[in-house]
């Protein structure tokens, strides 16, 4: 019996706004939910989860909410911890940190965490919700680098490349045969 997993990476966000927990979502990010949903609901996604920050909430909110569902949220879905600091890194320093992370796993900032790390905590969570909700539909409220890391466990495409490609927003639909990845489509399209 199949497992999908609809990996829905949160819609634009503002840039100076709130910390890594509370930003939301800018208009444009708000009116792509609209767009996730549209999109998604033909799937009759079962089980809705996510990420604790705001924007990742947000991002599948309505499409859980016409599903009549509840989202739950996980912490270890959080998005790869850069530094101890709780504002958004400026993406100056943030691509040559990235670029570092994906040449050596193991590498982190005082106060952050590798890609190992992050990997590892969210890979716990997902294995969890494959063998919990065996057979059904899941969407999974995600953000850029850590569904990456959690892509990227499964089959090595899935790298900094990859990452530097994806939108915001962005959806993959990742087939599983128990815990075995079978084929992940890309079913966002980019206006």
């Amino acid at each position: 019996m199949k497992t999908f997993v609809y990996m829905v990476r949160h819609g634009e966000s503002p840039k100076t706004e709130g910390n890594e927990r509370t930003r939301g979502l800018t208009d444009k990010g708000q009116s792509d939910t609209y767009r996730i949903t549209e999109l998604l609901k033909g799937e009759e996604i079962e089980v809705f989860v996510s990420s604790p920050y705001q924007r990742a909430i947000l991002t599948i909110q309505e499409l859980a909410r016409c599903a009549g569902q509840e989202i739950v949220v996980f912490e270890d879905l959080k998005e790869r911890i850069f530094s101890n600091e709780d504002s958004r890194m400026p993406d100056k320093e943030l691509i040559p940190l990235l670029e570092k992370s994906f040449s050596d796993p193991n590498f982190a900032l005082t106060g952050g965490e590798s890609n190992i790390v992050c990997q590892s905590r969210a890979i716990a969570v997902l294995k969890e919700l494959l063998t919990i909700h065996h057979g059904r539909r899941i969407g999974l409220g995600t953000h850029g680098a850590v569904m990456t890391l959690m892509m990227g466990y499964y089959d090595k495409q899935y790298d900094l490349d990859f990452l530097m490609h994806t939108s915001k927003p962005d959806v993959y639909r990742m087939e599983f045969d128990d815990q075995a990845l079978v084929e992940v489509k890309r079913l966002w399209s980019i206006r």
